[in-house]
């Protein structure tokens, strides 16, 4: 059934349970991590950019970092160059680097802009360098078995500082900033930094209500393939301790949990190959995905 199909009172009623969660988010901040099956599949890049023109069009701000490993992954393919990753981490040499900013910067976050403003919205791309909004510094990659072994992944950095100047600016002014995950050192030098940990980070700045990562999967998964729904810090231990979390779901569930434990009042990763997944976590009552706490 679509809603073509509903009766006018019936569609005044869907609309009128949404009620009491605008009311609940008004004004207030959503960090969205956007990545997966929502980036590259037409459909879903709609529904996504539908959902976040309607948020800020009730009084929700929306703020999207996006990731885009499988468009630099295609990039590099195109040179003749194999991507490699170390618990997680894209190892960015400076060729992989010039790839890595064209990439983001360019296409991929240009590309968001465009569904964004078609869609009816006002949104602006920056990267870490606009308005000082995210400095980096060369990440310490220390080996997860054997703490005194490290590995050199290149210009991937970390996040020594962020400010979040630029992105409340264009918030005030009724725009929605569109985030690339690059930042830049001392020397003006570009760091590649994982989506993931950007925006949790971003989060923790903003004092966002929500950090929502969009992922390719249902949400945290036990390892009988079973989904689950709410999640402690003690429990997220276990999980890395018994090998059920790992790869490219580690920095995702690592800056969940910073979040959370930095004020972030709900965390969640979402699937995001559900059409208007983002509607249906912030305006219905009904969970999807898995919740991150604190505690």
């Amino acid at each position: 059934m679509t809603t073509d199909t509903l009766p006018p009172r019936d569609k005044a009623e869907i609309l009128a349970q949404a009620l009491p969660y605008i009311r609940r988010y008004h004004g207030k901040t959503l960090v969205i991590k956007y990545g997966g099956n929502a980036m590259t599949d037409p459909a879903l890049q709609q529904d996504f950019a539908e959902d976040v023109v309607l948020l800020k069009l009730v009084g929700i701000n929306p703020v999207v970092v996006h990731g885009g490993g499988p468009q630099i992954d295609s990039a590099l393919s195109r040179l003749g160059k194999q991507g490699h990753f170390i618990q997680g981490m894209r190892v960015t040499d400076q060729e992989t680097m010039d790839v890595v900013e064209w990439v983001l910067a360019g296409e991929v976050q240009q590309e968001i802009v465009g569904l964004i403003n078609h869609a009816g919205g006002k949104a602006v791309g920056l990267t870490g360098r606009d308005g000082g909004l995210i400095r980096a510094r060369k990440l310490t990659l220390r080996d997860r078995d054997d703490p005194s072994k490290e590995h050199d992944v290149g210009h991937v950095g970390e996040i020594a500082a962020i400010d979040p100047s630029v992105v409340k600016a264009l918030q005030d002014d009724r725009f929605i900033p569109v985030i690339s995950p690059i930042g830049f050192g001392e020397a003006g030098e570009s760091y590649n930094i994982n989506a993931d940990l950007v925006a949790g980070k971003l989060a923790e700045v903003l004092g966002a209500e929500k950090l929502l990562l969009l992922t390719n999967t249902p949400g945290v998964l036990d390892k009988a393939g079973n989904l689950l729904t709410d999640l402690s810090a003690r429990e997220i231990d276990a999980l890395f301790a018994d090998g059920t979390l790992s790869g490219g779901m580690l920095p995702k569930i690592a800056s969940a949990l910073d979040a959370a434990k930095s004020g972030v009042k709900a965390v969640h990763i979402i699937d995001g190959r559900v059409p208007h997944a983002l509607l249906l976590e912030i305006l219905s009552d009904t969970p999807y995905g898995t919740m991150i706490r604190s505690t």
